[in-house]
């Protein structure tokens, strides 16, 4: 499966669980790490857990596997590496503190329906 499908799938399966502000960031431009960092906040712990299980579940079903996920049900930042695709679940407030979209800003912004 291409790294734009897969984008596609963890963004439906972010907007499942009602995260906010989902972006994707087409990096695959300027990186080597990556195709794709898609980006999304959510209101408390309960709901970034609901996030992240659902993206695993969803690619998962698809065959698709963590290589990495760093954070847990305690966490504000999760990042799931799915190898051509990054996953960044935050609090609003990390959101705002790490600002991924400045740092990244030579990429192209993309709209999840627009994958």
């Amino acid at each position: 499966m291409d790294s734009r499908k897969i984008a596609k799938l963890a963004c439906e399966a972010l907007e499942e669980k009602k995260a906010k502000d989902v972006q994707v960031i087409d990096i695959r431009e300027i990186s080597v790490i990556a195709d794709y960092f898609i980006i999304a906040d959510g209101e408390n712990q309960n709901q970034l857990q609901a996030m992240q299980e659902s993206v695993d579940e969803t690619l998962y079903k698809a065959g698709i596997h963590a290589k990495q996920v760093e954070g847990n049900n305690k966490s504000t930042w999760i990042l799931m590496d799915y190898g051509d695709i990054i996953v960044h679940i935050f609090s609003k407030e990390d959101r705002l503190f790490y600002d991924l979209e400045r740092i990244w800003r030579d990429g192209t912004i993309l709209e999840p329906k627009d994958l």
